[in-house]
């Protein structure tokens, strides 16, 4: 296994076993897996101390 492979910031699962999408917040970088990603978009809450000032974050709104 490769020592510096990237884990979602979320679920840890390493690059190997899930597709990652980079982002940046708060001048950091960070990776998040396709299957974590709706939690950045609607509960952003249940990333709080996995990404800094997580609780700062508002989910998204949708008009239905």
């Amino acid at each position: 296994m490769m020592a510096d492979s990237l884990h979602c910031l979320n679920c840890n699962r390493p690059e190997t076993e899930a597709p990652l999408v980079s982002l940046r917040y708060m001048g950091q970088a960070a990776w998040i897996c396709s299957q974590c990603l709706p939690v950045l978009i609607h509960k952003p809450q249940q990333l709080v101390g996995k990404l800094a000032n997580a609780e700062q974050l508002e989910p998204a709104d949708h008009e239905d």
